[in-house]
């Protein structure tokens, strides 16, 4: 079983510490990859419309002037790093050693920037989303796609991958269906369901510390992911089609009008 998380949209730098050390990121056929989209960052954070061209607000100035010094700027693992409402609910920090190494080897996180990397992976803070056009680079998500297609194919063959991403972030690689569960998020009142943002990311957060942290084996099939939902929420798995992934709906009890 593999984790597939999106970045949060904040980050929190490392106080102090190494730069990043390429050689040790995961899956270093990335790198060159990395490298360009990097280079484009720094251009465009260091243009007087950055925020603009990112699409950010004035009260990330910071962020977007350290993306143009992220070869030196202290870097510290990735579960770190990301931070926010789905991590929170994960609390990495609050694991016992023995899940925070099967966190670290069981969640990739899809980035803008790196592709995609591990939980020990040591990255600094940045501002980019996936949905961002950079010069020479393109759209994101398109320019990653088939970067990860030929990167992730090894490290997920033959796994369950339990797809916590946003449809920003799922845009940039498309693993094989038939191994494949997304995760939707409901609350429900009198029999009508509705589509929840916030409770989403907390919700997946948690069904992620759900299955690091619970005992047993690990779910290897779709099936096995419904029983393990199941346990802590009202949930119900929709088969997918060759082209379609699975879908695990977890319902959350709604407050009444």
């Amino acid at each position: 079983m593999l984790i597939l998380l999106p970045p949060s949209e904040g980050k929190t730098p490392a106080a102090r510490g190494d730069a990043v050390d390429w050689a040790s990121l995961s899956f270093p056929g990335l790198n060159s990859h990395r490298a360009e989209v990097l280079e484009a960052l720094g251009t465009v954070s260091a243009h007087q419309d950055a925020l603009a061209l990112l699409g950010v607000g004035a009260s990330l100035r910071a962020d977007v002037e350290r993306n143009t010094r992220l070869h030196a700027e202290p870097a510290a693992p990735a579960h770190q790093v990301y931070s926010g409402v789905l991590y929170d609910a994960l609390g990495y920090n609050t694991l016992t050693p023995a899940q925070r190494r099967k966190a670290d080897a069981t969640v990739l996180v899809v980035s803008a920037l790196w592709g995609a990397i591990r939980f020990a992976d040591r990255v600094p803070a940045y501002r980019l989303s996936m949905g961002t056009a950079l010069p020479h680079v393109g759209r994101l998500a398109s320019f990653w796609k088939p970067q990860l297609n030929k990167a992730l194919h090894a490290a997920t063959d033959g796994e369950l991958l339990v797809d916590c991403r946003s449809s920003t972030y799922a845009a940039a690689w498309t693993p094989p269906a038939a191994q494949t569960v997304s995760v939707n998020v409901f609350t429900e009142v009198d029999g009508v369901r509705k589509v929840v943002s916030h409770f989403a990311k907390h919700t997946r957060g948690e069904l992620a510390r759900h299955l690091l942290t619970r005992r047993g084996k690990a779910p290897a099939t779709p099936v096995q992911l419904q029983k393990a939902a199941a346990e802590k929420w009202t949930a119900e798995l929709v088969d997918g089609t060759a082209r379609k992934p699975h879908t695990l709906n977890i319902i959350l009890p709604g407050q009444p009008n």
